[in-house]
């Protein structure tokens, strides 16, 4: 392969990743301690990338000689990463291995990802959460982005989506993987555009593939990448009308420019060169579904499922080069198309771990689209997805603040904890009989300390004190709790005379 114009050098002078310039300045910001964090990058070379620090991890991968967890766990290796993931999830590293090599479970961990705590994806473990966040042309600020990011990471999601799609994204995604301990994942075709700075039927083939080295180089973990779609399937979509069309922005990209331009979807022309970059760098693939359902009446439909059938295909190219495989999925979907949905995909696709974005399940209710993609949610990983992708109550309105934030994350760790419950994995209900053994002991504090959101649990109850401590302002004397506590003690129960 003939070698070509590469966008970005790397940055030998740490020039592109200062603190100061966006407002991470110590790990703690994302809601760890030093000495909580997996480990610690010091010294001056810190965050740059082509003079990085090579922590445990990267020692010991060019020590047993593999390239990717895929191609360890082939080896019979289980990895540092598969050891932690195995502890998480109180399995042995045996097992997560064994899920690793079939493709069944993936652990995203960029090589260069100097600063990530690994966590697992796969339908056996519990279900993880992502957040999309990013700049864009209206909110520009980096600043309140990297408050999101901070707040995302202490309410527990796993993984950080950049989708910037303005200004200096690679300042911002290089500072996400220096200091973030998630898993960062980053769309490239959006970054192309930004990058080039040119009409979009300007970008050449070559352009496109730049982008995603960039973004392995600069530590990237998964990659969304929207090579399901090529210029057969563009044919046919055109013949099979939707009420939505293509809603993924992705896709709708590179739908237009393979219309401008009359060639073939670069990223599936040129898959193998994507897999070569991925291996090289232990990036993980998103396989993007361009063409999700944007409402209930597209759900389900041939341009969907030909999609899939596309991606399953790429799944098992993928796989032949050791490169971990995450399958995006839907979108909007009714309630009862959601489990056949789930088995069609882990039918095609062979057990990869689906990634889906809700599925929301109506469409009238903007402003409260966190719960409707938190039913289907729910729905989706009981019936074998993953990785939920949150949802906020800002979806189709705008960006979402930090508070919309907030919402989204606590409503898809609810669906996910659910859902986790639902398919019986290992500890899931643990939580749920602590609390409420709490309850059942009438001890606030700990409910307050087991609560998913422990702040709104606390102010809920300080805004409505109680006459008597051991009972709430709803019940009062007729608490069924306390008054159960005390007659299978042997005790009087009274309820109007005390």
């Amino acid at each position: 392969m003939k070698e070509r114009f590469r966008p970005v050098e790397p940055d030998t002078d740490n020039a592109g990743v200062g603190r100061k310039e966006i407002g991470f300045t110590a790990a703690s910001h994302f809601g760890f301690r030093s000495e909580e964090r997996l480990f610690s990058c010091r010294g001056k070379s810190r965050g740059r990338i082509g003079h990085i620090f090579r922590p445990p991890f990267i020692r010991e991968r060019r020590r047993m000689n593999y390239t990717t967890q895929m191609d360890a766990a082939r080896k019979g290796i289980i990895t540092k990463e598969m050891e932690l993931v195995a502890e998480k999830e109180k399995m042995t590293g045996e097992e997560i291995r064994a899920y690793v090599a079939k493709g069944q479970i993936a652990i995203p961990c960029n090589r260069l990802h100097t600063s990530i705590e690994p966590n697992g994806i796969g339908s056996m473990l519990k279900t993880k959460i992502n957040v999309n966040l990013g700049i864009s042309r209206d909110c520009k600020d980096m600043d309140v982005e990297v408050e999101k990011v901070n707040s995302a990471v202490k309410m527990g999601a796993e993984s950080i989506m950049d989708l910037s799609s303005f200004g200096d994204t690679r300042t911002f995604r290089r500072r996400l993987t220096s200091e973030c301990p998630a898993i960062i994942g980053t769309v490239p075709i959006y970054d192309a555009v930004v990058y080039y700075h040119k009409a979009l039927k300007e970008i050449t083939t070559e352009e496109w593939l730049d982008i995603v080295r960039m973004h392995a180089e600069d530590g990237v973990d998964f990659m969304t990448i929207h090579c399901g779609i090529n210029r057969a399937t563009a044919g046919r979509f055109k013949e099979n009308k939707r009420l939505t069309n293509i809603v993924s922005r992705g896709g709708s990209i590179i739908f237009a420019w393979m219309g401008m331009t009359g060639k073939e979807n670069a990223f599936y022309e040129h898959f193998d060169e994507i897999l070569d970059i991925c291996r090289e760098y232990d990036v993980t693939l998103s396989l993007g579904d361009a063409c999700r359902p944007g409402c209930l009446k597209d759900a389900s439909d041939i341009s969907q499922i030909e999609e899939l059938v596309t991606l399953g295909e790429l799944t098992r190219r993928a796989w032949e080069k050791d490169v971990q495989v995450i399958i995006e999925g839907p979108g909007h979907m009714p309630l009862d198309q959601i489990e056949a949905n789930m088995r069609i995909q882990k039918e095609i696709c062979k057990g990869a771990p689906f990634y889906v974005l809700g599925p929301l399940v109506t469409d009238i209710a903007p402003g409260y689209d966190h719960i409707t993609a938190a039913i289907g949610g729910a729905i989706a990983a009981a019936s074998g997805a993953s990785f939920l992708c949150y949802v906020t109550p800002a979806e189709h309105l705008r960006l979402p603040n930090l508070q919309d934030v907030k919402e989204g994350i606590i409503a898809s760790r609810i669906a996910a904890h659910a859902a986790d419950i639902a398919k019986g994995v290992r500890g899931a209900r643990d939580w749920d009989d602590e609390m409420s053994l709490a309850r059942k002991n009438l001890d606030w504090e700990r409910m307050f300390e087991l609560s998913i959101d422990p702040e709104k649990a606390r102010a809920y109850r300080a805004e409505a004190k109680p006459e008597k401590e051991d009972t709430c302002s709803m019940c009062g004397n007729f608490c069924a709790v306390r008054n159960m506590n005390r007659i299978l003690d042997g005790e009087i129960v009274s309820i109007f005379d005390e």
